[in-house]
């Protein structure tokens, strides 16, 4: 750690704030979305421009330190304890170019930003199903749309540039034409290489979609799991789907139905004319009565939660795994462990089901890991006075699903638990080897010293 008056001097160069263990503002700069990951770095320094950015990276090599970076704050697997920790919520904006149907976002700036401009222009980015995510966090971890995906792809495919602070203090703008194996690292690499502090992303001409989900109720977990397996299977590009089992909160934001209630909640969208979407979804309204149906064309903006992530931070816990199919034994493993008076009571467990364009490469090289997985399988549990029972039951359930685990270990990165992958052999595995050691070229190049090893680190 610095002496204090280095650190004055770094304060003195700032036009953002910065702030020491101790001070006030110091744990509301550190805070995160999970309230069991708060980040604890000898130095925070909230940047207000690109200068700050590259002041606190010079300060930190200058003084052998890790550097740790916070966007949307949602995936932080280290403390950042002893590191200089950068935010990015002061750089956050979003400036779109509707002639061109691109966007550039820059900083922390959350989805739900980059909507409100995009819709001004009859646009639509491929946000996730959080609003309030860190945009420029999850297009470097691919990014899989719950409208866009399975039409279009990954968001990493649709990034055109990429604004960089690398280990040496530089400001990079790299693209397909200016340092391509860097960008190509950028898309779907994740958070190793750099602080981002600005992209530039296409944007699609929709304005409203058909979408939404529908709540059953749990006693109806094991009929509607494997209703929507073979439903899944028949859909065009155009349809994206995931299947959640929850046990939901007894809150007022809620409907009555919903209020504590177990479910199996589907979530559909449609990229297309609303009729031809609703023909489709024929078969899944028809597979047990629904508590609740809110599936219709709606303004992207509304369409774009048909999930109803939480909001708010909270401590919770999760897992992730790539699943190579769904056969009977499983959903029947997955309805023993999840539906009526089962022993895993946890809040969220998960099924995207993948495939179509999200399947094929992009023209320009990326290093998404996960193409040609068919099923993305999550879990997280919420509470922070039982976190060890939690933690077990969530390994209960990813032991028990294990058996259908992808053969490849493939997975989306956006999806890896503070706890999971943070050795290399199982990172490794993860990325895929030729990945990996592909990846790692450019990390050696670029971060030749591992400043960037707060995260899922390529070492």
């Amino acid at each position: 750690m610095s002496s204090h008056i280095e650190f004055r001097k770094l304060a003195a160069e700032l036009d953002g704030p910065a702030f020491l263990p101790g001070e006030p503002g110091y744990d509301a700069e550190c805070a995160t979305y999970n309230l069991l990951t708060p980040l604890r770095p000898a130095i925070a320094v909230g940047a207000a421009t690109v200068g700050d950015v590259r002041a606190a990276v010079r300060f930190a090599g200058d003084h052998k330190l890790a550097v740790a970076v916070r966007g949307g704050g949602h995936m932080q697997p280290y403390t950042a304890e002893g590191a200089v920790l950068i935010t990015l919520d002061r750089l956050a904006d979003v400036t779109v170019d509707g002639g061109r149907r691109t966007a550039r976002v820059t900083g922390g700036a959350r989805w739900e930003e980059v909507i409100d401009a995009a819709s001004k222009e009859g646009l639509a980015p491929m946000s996730g199903s959080s609003t309030t995510v860190g945009a420029i966090g999850y297009v470097l971890g691919g990014g899989q749309s719950p409208i866009f995906g399975r039409p279009y792809g990954y968001a990493s495919d649709h990034v055109t540039s990429f604004d960089i602070v690398t280990a040496d203090g530089v400001l990079r703008t790299v693209s397909a034409g200016a340092e391509p194996e860097l960008f190509a690292a950028l898309r779907g690499g994740k958070g190793n290489f750099g602080v981002v502090t600005a992209m530039e992303i296409e944007l699609f001409p929709v304005t409203s979609v058909l979408a939404g989900g529908i709540y059953f109720p749990g006693s109806a977990t094991g009929e509607v799991l494997r209703a929507w397996r073979d439903w899944a299977a028949t859909l065009p590009e155009q349809a994206t789907t995931s299947v959640a089992v929850q046990r939901l909160p007894p809150v007022e934001e809620l409907p009555e139905p919903l209020r504590g209630a177990h479910v199996v909640h589907l979530r559909y969208a449609y990229l297309g004319p609303a009729e031809t979407g609703l023909e489709l979804l024929a078969p899944m309204r028809a597979a047990a009565p629904a508590l609740i149906d809110t599936i219709a064309e709606a303004p992207y903006k509304t369409a774009a939660v048909l999930h109803n992530d939480p909001v708010g931070a909270m401590p919770y816990q999760d897992r992730s795994l790539g699943l190579a199919g769904l056969p009977d034994k499983a959903l029947d493993k997955l309805a023993e462990l999840l539906g009526p008076g089962t022993p895993i009571p946890l809040t969220s467990v998960e099924l995207r089901a993948l495939g179509g364009a999200l399947d094929r490469p992009p023209a320009t090289p990326d290093s998404v890991p996960s193409r040609g997985l068919p099923f993305q399988f999550f879990g997280f549990a919420v509470g922070g006075d039982d976190l060890d029972e939690l933690g077990r039951r969530l390994d209960r359930l990813f032991t028990a699903m294990r058996p259908w685990a992808d053969p490849k270990h493939r997975r989306m990165l956006n999806f890896l638990s503070p706890e999971e992958a943070l050795d290399p052999q199982s990172l490794r595995e993860v990325y895929g080897a030729e990945n990996y050691d592909r990846l790692l070229a450019v990390k050696r190049r670029f971060d030749p010293n591992t400043m960037f090893r707060m995260n899922h680190t390529l070492r």
